[in-house]
């Protein structure tokens, strides 16, 4: 897959040669419902014989248009996940649209010239709720208007889980409660986070728990706080374990939240390592206990569910 920064104004020498049949919208996770749209568009591309492109943005318009901090917006996928799920779902051209204020201040009208016609769109698909201005006028349903007989406009109805609209917004909400089970039937996989491997306090290792301290993007969204069945990626390898979100409140208060993994069976030295975790399930709140002896007793019952559940997956 060819991915493409897009620095507005439009470059004219990234126009394809060729029409694309074109996808558009943020795609923050890339969930169910975002993969109906890439699934819509693949297909009238093939229909076609064409190629298939999305066309994304570097960070989320509310950044733009709510002035919301960049530093602050916690992605459900970052560029590199993003990049890695639309490569899963056999898109052929990622544009990644720069997202500044001149580009967030087009007309409805003039993002339809420069950007879908610029880019050789031959149809443009989307969510029904995708926006490109106001949302009163730059619709989905204004959009043929815009289009001017210049392209196909394919409209993807809103996916459904129990009677609910899968959305980013719903499984963010999940991710803060430790919902895993939704998120992750609402991604439509096991949702996934990135991070380095860095020294910690040790005490993990007294305890009989040696933990990995990961140190994480700020961009990326963690799960809320609590204890997690886990797969971790490290050196191409996945290992089963649990994971901890939280503020080690048995020994003190006002510590700062942390991600520590205690890996299953597992005694390589992997400090300075990038790792991916894989959060399968949620299995407790933080508890704040009176003593060491407590906490150990905890984490014995919480690799015991681990183990289980897990040994329930693989049969």
């Amino acid at each position: 897959m060819q991915v493409i920064d897009v620095v507005p104004p439009l470059d004219q020498t990234l126009r394809p040669t060729q029409p694309v049949v074109l996808a558009l919208g943020f795609f923050d996770g890339v969930h169910r419902g975002h993969q109906a749209v890439i699934q819509r568009a693949r297909a009238a591309a093939d229909a076609r014989g064409l190629q298939l492109a999305v066309m994304t943005f570097d960070v989320h318009p509310a950044v733009i248009y709510q002035h919301v901090p960049a530093d602050s917006v916690k992605y459900l996928s970052t560029r590199q996940r993003k990049v890695a799920l639309m490569a899963q779902n056999q898109v052929d051209v990622l544009y990644v649209l720069h997202f500044t204020p001149e580009f967030a201040a087009l007309a409805p009208q003039a993002f339809v010239d420069q950007y879908l016609v610029g880019l050789n769109a031959a149809v443009v698909v989307a969510g029904f709720d995708y926006t490109y201005g106001k949302r009163a006028v730059a619709n989905m349903t204004t959009l043929p208007d815009y289009a001017q007989g210049r392209f196909e406009v394919l409209t993807v109805p809103a996916a459904m889980i129990d009677g609910a609209k899968i959305s980013s917004t719903t499984i963010r909400a999940a991710l803060d409660t430790g919902d895993i089970a939704t998120a992750n039937q609402l991604l439509g996989y096991a949702y996934e986070t990135t991070g380095t491997v860095v020294h910690g306090e040790a005490r993990g290792r007294t305890l009989g728990y040696p933990t990995a301290n990961i140190a994480t993007p700020t961009a990326e969204r963690l799960p809320g706080i609590g204890i997690y069945t886990v797969l971790m990626q490290v050196n191409g390898a996945w290992v089963p374990g649990m994971a901890s979100v939280g503020r080690n409140v048995t020994f003190g208060a006002g510590r700062p939240v942390t991600l520590e993994i205690n890996l299953f069976d597992f005694h390589a030295d992997i400090y300075g390592q990038p790792v991916v975790v894989r959060w399968l399930h949620y299995l407790r709140g933080e508890v704040q206990f009176t003593g060491a002896a407590g906490l150990v007793a905890q984490l014995a019952q919480d690799e015991a569910a681990s183990r289980a559940y897990l040994k329930e997956l693989r049969d």
